[in-house]
């Protein structure tokens, strides 16, 4: 098993197939944003190799993230391929939903169902100013199909100050009729812009409260390891949840590797790039898993310790880190 100083088990990673992505969230990264070039990026070869790794060492539960995953060419083979790599029991999925309509059948039957939508409004004109394309009605229609196959549906939507936090009502609204999850997440420093993040106002505590004027809020019990504060709203048939990704008060239970698109290893969101993995899979694959155990060792105790030890005067977009 892979344990940190802090007798904190690590069973999880958070896996980027690709940084390129076909939205420009505001809060995500800039316009003109620059891609890696593909021969820079993890091939399937080195992501099966490196997942059989993880696996043998008792991670068994791995997120897909980008970017966009869809816009990587082939995903569903490789998805395919992870399927059947043994240890492995769980695969999810974080999309913007562009482009995920179409595989939703085969996901399903692939037996994937653990689908994080990334929907920060749900007002058409303002979707178009937060990630600066019109692809509303597409994302729409692609949770509409979610929710069809049963699919296991978690909307992830950013809170952000003097953007969205008028729809908090209407998004948890939506667990009235739908079997779904809104997670409402702070927003956080990783947006590429290459200028200081000076805190936020809209804390885990006002989102709650906010709600709460309007609809009365039963907590429920979380998951292990669970990043998101849960409740029940009476009568609705999904749930709410809040991430405190700021204010950071799950790093205690952590239990999640990060590795980008291009094979830089995390071990805290907030932290620096602890290990390459392309280059020790080209060059010292039996090295590899030592070299995991000992980067897992030294890690933080929590998020706010990594930042301190942040080497880089702004934070990387998002889409770089992998979601």
């Amino acid at each position: 098993m892979l344990t940190d100083a802090h007798h904190r088990t690590i069973d999880y990673v958070r896996l980027s197939v690709t940084d390129r992505c076909n939205l420009r969230c505001t809060y995500c990264m800039p316009e003109n944003m620059h891609f890696v070039h593909k021969a820079a990026l993890l091939t399937d070869h080195e992501i099966i190799s490196l997942l059989q790794i993880l696996a043998a060492a008792g991670i068994s539960k791995v997120r897909i993230t980008g970017g966009e995953p869809f816009l990587r060419p082939g995903l569903m083979t490789l998805l395919e391929k992870i399927k059947v790599i043994p240890g492995i029991k769980e695969i999810a999925i974080t999309t913007n939903g562009v482009l995920t309509q179409r595989h939703i059948p085969a996901l399903h039957q692939l037996g994937i169902t653990n689908i994080n939508l990334s929907l920060d409004t749900l007002q058409a004109a303002r979707f178009v100013q937060i990630t600066r394309r019109n692809r509303f009605t597409t994302v729409m229609d692609t949770l509409q199909s979610l929710l069809q196959h049963n699919m296991q549906v978690k909307i992830n939507a950013v809170v952000m100050e003097n953007v969205n936090t008028d729809e908090l009502i209407a998004f948890a609204a939506l667990t009235r009729d739908n079997a779904l999850s809104v997670r409402f997440i702070e927003e956080m420093p990783f947006n590429g812009q290459g200028h200081s993040f000076s805190g936020i106002t809209w804390n885990y505590h006002k989102i709650l409260d906010t709600i709460s004027e309007t609809y009365p809020l039963q907590k429920i019990n979380d998951a292990p390891h669970s990043t998101s504060l849960n409740y029940h709203i009476p009568g609705h048939k999904g749930n709410i949840g809040v991430i405190p990704a700021y204010s950071r008060t799950f790093c205690g239970t952590c239990n999640r590797l990060r590795i980008s698109a291009t094979g830089s290893m995390k071990t805290c969101l907030y932290g620096n790039d602890v290990l390459n993995i392309k280059e020790m899979l080209q060059h010292d694959a039996q090295g590899l898993l030592p070299a995991i155990q000992t980067a897992i060792h030294a890690r933080f105790a929590n998020g706010f310790e990594a930042e301190q030890q942040h080497t880089e005067k702004n934070m990387e977009s998002m889409s770089i880190i992998g979601g």
